[in-house]
């Protein structure tokens, strides 16, 4: 990828500031390929060369990508005066790095969040014309029918005039008052699941979102805990593009 600037190498962390780089380098903390950095402006191949600052090596990512367990309670936004939002859950050095949600699950909604801060490939798994599933897990109240099935998979339009894309509706138990449900949806419009089963008079009381193209939460994770993806599932997602 070439050379860049050392300070912007490792301000890119998110650890520290270019201003603490500067400082960094003055007092001889910052090495590269194991000499003393002789300045900040210089440059380096931060795929090739090793760097470390006071004796702790630096891991060089081009764009951060994580994984988060959302809880429920809390926003997907990076700043909102109403409450805690997913950026609060994480440590200063990674909200550091201009991080921001790849989309947006309800404030009592949990389950699979990314946050990135690579646009282009998020406005991507964004877009409609990519059509990338999302899969949630749901409760209700109610029995899910057959019927309810049937209408998920002909496309909904909804009392407001909303016109839903076909989705698919497994029923994984049912019962008088409670059903259990995974949803599958192609797109992502304002609060559709639960407008979708309100519609079919089944209120959504639990929801979790589990899967998001091909990338499944990972269940090590509990709630309020995130963690990097690998090479291989930011390699999945520019798949599912």
């Amino acid at each position: 990828m070439g050379e860049q600037r050392l300070d912007k190498i490792i301000a890119s962390t998110g650890r520290f500031s270019r201003r603490e780089v500067k400082a960094l380098v003055r007092q001889g903390l910052v090495l590269v390929d194991g000499m003393p950095a002789r300045s900040a402006d210089e440059k380096a191949d931060p795929e090739r060369a090793e760097i470390a600052v006071n004796g702790e090596p630096i891991v060089y990512r081009r764009y951060t990508w994580l994984m988060l367990h959302k809880p429920a309670g809390v926003l997907s936004a990076t700043e909102d005066g109403r409450g805690t939002t997913v950026l609060d859950l994480l440590p200063e050095e990674l909200r550091r790095q201009g991080l921001f949600p790849v989309g947006r699950l309800d404030k009592d909604t949990e389950g699979l969040l990314l946050l990135t801060n690579e646009g282009g490939l998020a406005h991507d798994l964004l877009s409609p014309r990519h059509h990338v599933d999302k899969e949630y897990y749901v409760r209700t109240a109610g029995r899910l029918t057959p019927e309810d099935q049937a209408a998920f998979r002909a496309g909904m339009v909804l009392g407001d005039g909303l016109r839903c894309m076909p989705a698919e509706l497994r029923i994984l138990r049912a019962e008088e008052t409670e059903s259990e449900a995974a949803v599958t949806l192609r797109e992502g419009k304002f609060h559709q699941v639960k407008r979708m089963l309100a519609a079919r008079g089944k209120p959504v009381q639990y929801l979790k979102r589990v899967r998001m193209g091909n990338l499944t939460l990972d269940p090590q994770l509990q709630r309020g805990q995130f963690r990097f993806l690998t090479a291989q599932e930011v390699s999945a997602l520019r798949g599912d593009r």
